[in-house]
């Protein structure tokens, strides 16, 4: 999956490692860990004046709340560095800043040196600057916030004002993307060293704003001695994966893929699965469904075949000659169902399981116990605390984590769903940081389970395919949002975008 994945910025890092990284920076590259502390704050000095151009000529105000580490020692630095430039600016400490120790103490009294004004937070202080700068609380954070830095940010908060996060906003957790009791929900971030994997999905996006990265100079070399956390889907990730088609194709080389779904009432998710998988270059895709809903994909989908699926003979009597199985949009959970889930499951081809199909087998796990075929999955944390027999709070609290007790328990290359919705395979995990809040919609879950399906069904191994079909969804939702605006949207509205990406992606060989 991760094959061509070179630069940084598509790494992904828990906190210890990027500790980790500060640490032998420090230690083994002879980096001072001032100066370190002093690119820090003016990287993110340079971003705050070019987010808001009104900082550099004195017509904004900047009110700068620090903590007692190191993230409270980069907002001192900050502050020198706007008084240096006569920007209007103060400094509400959340600790006394004579207990301050190590660099935090000397970016403190530096500060001072400069004249900036320094005060206390009182618990009833307001905001009264225009833009707010949040350096309370780095990575380090273990446990709920409480006390005074509770108090402040949520005044910061409630003051409507921008904020600019230094590091990670504070409250988040690093690692998870959950809130441990409050954090602060800023209009951007200026990152650190390395990506921090908590930042990109959970309730990481909502809080981070708009995401900044900084490496400080950090040689390459330090970041080869760990793993990835994860890996963040781009692009890139994906180049030389789609070729161009030979002048001699026929639809026998781009697979034949079936789908199985559209119970009684809905229609729907199967048509929309299947305008999708077309959309995606598939050669042939046929649908085995309800009777009554045959003329409906006739109408909507000419391209596609059509089939009455009565009894799982039907199905088992369909698979012959396919390359990959959808099962699940529209599906129900009645008798039907069940019995045509385990006809689909004895396919010697790879299968997808979306919506009802996961919920069926979370109900008989030993549904898969027999699949020696490549399987996908892709719960939404709904379906996803099903499978694990807990809660969509809980499967929030740690998506990473979730995602690999899914693999590992399903023996699946299983897509977490959701905003950085992540892909847990034998490859580790892969997030994907692109879409977008309109395209939270009935219908997103079919049409991202056409796509894969067509990318399972050309011969794409699977952990590969769910990456890309996840990918290409979420872009393809950009480029649509990009262009009409995030209310409204239409699962199928998509196609179009899809269709384009999808192309984009495609090189010479």
């Amino acid at each position: 999956m991760h094959d061509n994945i070179t630069e940084i910025t598509e790494l992904l890092f828990t906190a210890n490692q990027v500790r980790e990284f500060d640490r032998i920076a420090i230690e083994d590259k002879g980096i001072d860990g001032f100066e370190l502390m002093g690119k820090a704050a003016t990287a993110t000095f340079e971003f705050l004046c070019a987010q808001w151009p009104k900082v550099l000529t004195g017509e904004l105000t900047l009110q700068i709340f620090c903590g007692a580490g190191n993230n409270g020692g980069d907002g001192y630095l900050i502050a020198a560095l706007a008084k240096q430039k006569a920007i209007p600016v103060s400094v509400v400490y959340l600790k006394p800043p004579e207990h301050l120790a190590g660099d935090a103490k000397k970016a403190w009294k530096y500060c001072q040196k400069q004249g900036v004004t320094i005060t206390a937070f009182n618990g009833f202080d307001l905001v009264n600057a225009d833009i707010v700068i949040d350096a309370m609380l780095g990575t380090g954070l273990r446990g709920v916030v409480h006390g005074n830095y509770r108090d402040a940010i949520e005044t910061i908060n409630a003051s409507g004002k921008p904020v600019l996060a230094v590091d990670i906003p504070s409250g988040l957790c690093a690692d998870t993307g959950t809130v441990l009791g409050s954090a602060i929900k800023a209009s951007a971030t200026v990152t650190f060293i390395a990506k921090k994997q908590g930042l990109f999905t959970a309730m990481g996006p909502d809080c981070c704003g708009e995401p900044h990265f900084a490496q400080l100079d950090v040689p390459g070399d330090v970041y080869k001695k760990q793993t990835p956390a994860c890996y963040q889907l781009s692009e890139t990730t994906f180049k030389g994966l789609i070729h161009k088609r030979p002048a001699c194709s026929h639809k026998g080389l781009y697979g034949s893929v079936l789908l199985v779904g559209g119970n009684y009432g809905m229609p729907g998710a199967i048509i929309i699965a299947a305008e999708a998988a077309l959309a995606s270059g598939a050669g042939r895709v046929s649908v085995a469904t309800r009777a009554e809903h045959l003329s409906a994909l006739a109408i909507r989908c000419p391209e596609v075949m059509a089939f009455n699926a009565r009894t799982p003979a039907d199905v088992k009597a369909l698979i012959t000659g396919k390359t990959a199985l959808l099962v699940g949009p529209g599906f129900g959970q009645d008798d039907w169902s069940r019995a045509l889930l385990k006809a689909a499951l004895t396919a010697r081809c790879p299968v997808i399981l979306d919506a009802d199909a996961l919920n069926l087998v979370a109900q008989t796990p030993s549904l898969l116990n027999q699949r020696k075929y490549p399987t996908v999955m892709s719960p939404h944390p709904a379906e996803a605390g099903r499978l694990l027999n807990t809660t969509a709070a809980m499967i929030q609290s740690n998506r990473f984590k979730n995602v690999m007790l899914l693999h590992n328990q399903y023996n699946a290359t299983v897509v977490l769903k959701g905003v950085g919705s992540l892909i847990g395979s034998t490859e580790g995990i892969a997030l994907c940081s692109a879409g977008n809040p309109g395209m939270a919609v009935a219908g997103m879950g079919d049409l991202l389970s056409g796509v894969i399906v067509t990318l399972l069904g050309q011969g794409i191994p699977a952990d590969k395919a769910a990456s890309l079909g996840v990918w290409l969804h979420a872009t393809a939702g950009d480029d649509y949002v990009a262009a009409h605006g995030e209310i409204g949207v239409l699962a199928t509205s998509l196609i179009p975008c899809l269709r384009d990406r999808l192309n984009g992606l495609v090189c010479c060989r």
